[in-house]
Formats: structure tokens, sequence, C-alpha cells
């Protein structure tokens, strides 16, 4: 098994990082944090639970950082609008399984499990199985999970919580979701 080694200073406490809340920002936040892990030549794996098929601006850019950057998009677009429900919940089920999988390889120094949140919280992936495999983890290990609905267990494990909270969203104001803006 190979052992992930960050270049420079070697790291002594992996990090769980938790952004949650309703505002905007989440997923954002931890592609910041992608960035700047590949900024110092570290492998990053970003797995997405929920997103779909749409086309991402992320998922454009993530091409540039091969072969730093893993970048999985394993929904199929997760809503109370879903054309299959049963396929939405086998597809995340899917995707928590190669998500624990690559934990347990430990072959990235960030991996990001955006909106992860949401399985526990729809009751697709028992929360306990979750916090298992994070409290597991390999020690040098940084993950950060994005979504709402952030459990008291999840928090409490984590090391750093940070809650986003809607102030004002353009939305409202009949806007809509822009390309380079909100995907």
């Amino acid at each position: 098994m190979a052992v992930a080694k960050p270049k420079g200073k070697e790291s002594t406490k992996g990090l769980i990082v938790v952004f949650t809340g309703n505002g905007k920002g989440k997923t954002t936040a931890a592609l910041g944090l992608a960035f700047r892990a590949l900024g110092h030549e570290h492998r990053v794996c970003i797995i997405q639970f929920i997103k779909g098929s749409w086309q991402y601006g992320e998922l454009e850019a993530a091409k540039i950082f091969k072969p730093l950057l893993d970048f999985h998009v394993m929904g199929r677009g997760f809503t109370w609008k879903s054309d299959d429900l049963e396929k939405d919940k086998a597809a995340a089920r899917e995707a928590w399984e190669f998500a624990a999988q690559t934990i347990r390889e430990n072959r990235h120094e960030l991996v990001i499990l955006d909106e992860l949140t949401y399985l526990p919280h729809y009751q697709i992936i028992d929360e306990e199985e979750i916090l298992a495999v994070l409290r597991d983890k390999p020690a040098a290990m940084h993950i950060a999970i994005t979504g709402r609905y952030a459990s008291e267990a999840l928090i409490e494990l984590a090391d750093l919580v940070t809650e986003m909270r809607e102030i004002k969203h353009p939305f409202h104001n009949g806007v809509k979701a822009q390309r380079g803006m909100e995907f």
C-alpha cells in the first residue's frame, strides 16, 4: 500500500474539516483547500456524492491538475425531483464505498467528500459507518466534508467546523445560477 507523503514539512495531524449550513460556499471552500494543497504538490481526491453530470466549471479546471488531482462525480443529481430515487441512493452507496476505500488506500494528502452529509441525513448510509471510517483514517490525511445537516456527532469528531449562513441570495431576486459563479 502506497503511503501519502506530503512534499516539504511533514504533517503531524491530518484534520477533519466540515463546511455545513444553509448558505452557499461549502463546496467552494473545500475547493479552495484543494487549490491550496495542490499548490504544495499534495495529492487530492474529490468525491462528489450528489452532483450529477451537469457541466461544472471545476470539472474543467480539474483537468489542469492531473495527475495530482483525482476528481470523481459519482451522484445523479439527487433531489426531491429525482426521476428514480432508488438509483440515486444506489449511486450514493457506491460512492461511499469508493470513498471509504480511497481513504483506506492512503494515496492522497487531502480527500474531499462533497455533500457527504446528505447520506446519513436521508438515511442512505448509517452515520456510524461513516464516523468509523473517519475515526480510522490515516493519521496525516486531511478530510474535508461538505453539505447541509452536519450532525452533532460529525461536528464533535471534526477538528474544524464552519457553518455557512445565508443572509442574502440573488435567486430571491430572480437571478438564476450563472456559469463561473454557481457552476
